[in-house]
């Protein structure tokens, strides 16, 4: 049976890693396979002269509510390697509020489980900062630690890294939580800046001051933090808006038509 030009190249590349075991525990950040070995999405130039299907378009801000990020993690597996990889990921991003790329760049060093503190060394612009974390959300960090602990990794490697330990590309989070989104029957688009939106809405309605919120999520300036919530979570407009009445004459009311 003859192969196509791609499954020869991945037979070839499976067959260089099957033969020199050593190139699974390089560091994350160095490529081992020559172009001609890499799956040919990877190559260089790809993706060139192709227009993003997206482009120009602009997507709502969707926030999504505690038993919707239940149930996104209800869809991922919790007892397959990869499945409680992600579920930390995602409970990562939900319950601090970090960005997809400060997640992925994390190393076990960073967290400090005993204080709920993470260290982030590679923020937007290369700040760094340090963010908190609640228990519940540590313990899919513990989780996940465990079983990368059955596998020997580089010193290194990324704390939520792939089979081979190497970087996550933030497309594979894309994409994994899509499909989340899609098997626990989301109607709103999950993505990773969404837990981060959800996440800035749930301190507002907690009330948590707005220096700490723009500590946590990692603003320069506070007016940032202030337009951006305004944003997603405009609480003065809906308070007002709530506290209006409407009276109604009795024929009126909706249960007593259905009397």
């Amino acid at each position: 049976m003859s192969m196509t030009g791609y499954q020869w190249i991945e037979q070839r590349r499976q067959n260089r890693l099957r033969d020199r075991p050593e190139l699974k525990l390089v560091d994350p950040y160095d490529d081992p396979l020559p172009v001609e070995l890499r799956k040919p999405i990877t190559w260089p130039g790809y993706h060139s002269g192709r227009v993003p299907a997206n482009k120009g378009r602009r997507y709502p801000i969707e926030i999504l509510t505690r038993n919707e990020v239940a149930t996104i993690l209800d869809s991922i597996s919790a007892t397959s390697w990869t499945g409680v990889r992600n579920r930390a990921v995602v409970a990562a991003m939900y319950r601090t509020g970090m960005r997809v790329s400060e997640v992925l760049h994390l190393r076990s060093k960073d967290i400090d489980a005993d204080n709920g503190m993470i260290r982030v060394l590679f923020g937007k612009d290369q700040r760094s900062r340090t963010v908190g974390i609640d228990r519940s959300a540590i313990e899919f960090i513990e989780a996940w630690e465990q079983r990368r602990s059955e596998v020997s990794f580089p010193p290194n490697a990324p704390l939520f890294c792939s089979s081979t330990g190497r970087l996550l590309c933030t497309s594979y989070v894309r994409t994994f939580l899509r499909a989340a989104g899609h098997r626990a029957r989301i109607q709103k688009r999950v993505h990773s800046h969404g837990l981060r939106h959800t996440f800035a809405f749930e301190l507002v309605m907690e009330g948590v001051q707005l220096p700490i919120i723009q500590r946590q999520l990692g603003h320069v300036w506070a007016s940032s933090t202030a337009v951006y919530l305004d944003h997603i979570a405009p609480t003065e407009v809906v308070e007002r808006i709530r506290a209006r009445s409407w009276v109604l004459p009795p024929s009126l009311r909706p249960s007593a038509r259905s009397l």
